[in-house]
């Protein structure tokens, strides 16, 4: 039996990815702009945590199970019928979370760390690469040790994780009517 290829998911996927990416391209862009050290310290702080939280979720949501979420959507818990979709939708939410989301944010806090790192030389009137290798070390470090630890928190807490974020959603989706309403 052969595996049928959804030529819409892809190109919807890779439309997202490039859209996702221009985003937050463009809010790197503007935030590192005239920022000082502090500020563009904290806008790689964000992108490198938004790749870790959202491989989290991705994780999560391939490892748990809908067992639970069943029994709560019959007791009609706020969140339960959303992470049930989720569910259904493993793979591709797993697509948007780990490499949309997750790659492109692993891209721009690369990204990011070099701008840095220029303006840490050109401020230090200095070419020494030990600066660049500090910097760029310790973002691979953070971020990868960070998913890391992400990936055991999202594997042995998936149940909950997912809950959560079907809470969130539920929310989104309630402003969502609301907001048609009116």
């Amino acid at each position: 039996m052969k595996n049928k290829v959804n030529k819409k998911w892809i190109i919807q996927i890779v439309t997202a990815s490039f859209i996702t990416s221009v985003v937050f391209n463009f809010a790197s862009s503007e935030i590192l702009g005239n920022a000082g050290y502090i500020t563009a310290f904290i806008a790689l702080a964000f992108f490198v945590g938004l790749g870790i939280v959202f491989d989290i979720v991705g994780v999560a949501v391939t490892s748990a199970t809908p067992a639970p979420f069943h029994s709560m959507a019959s007791h009609r818990e706020r969140g339960a019928a959303e992470a049930l979709s989720l569910l259904k939708n493993a793979e591709k939410v797993a697509s948007i979370c780990n490499d949309v989301v997750g790659d492109i944010s692993s891209i721009v806090s690369g990204s990011t760390s070099a701008i840095i790192v220029t303006s840490l030389m050109d401020d230090l009137s200095s070419d020494n690469i030990l600066i660049q290798l500090g910097v760029s070390g310790a973002v691979a470090a953070v971020t990868i040790g960070g998913k890391a630890l992400g990936k055991t928190m999202a594997m042995n807490n998936s149940t909950s994780i997912v809950l959560f974020v079907g809470k969130i959603v539920s929310i989104k989706s309630r402003f969502a009517r609301k907001k048609r309403g009116k």
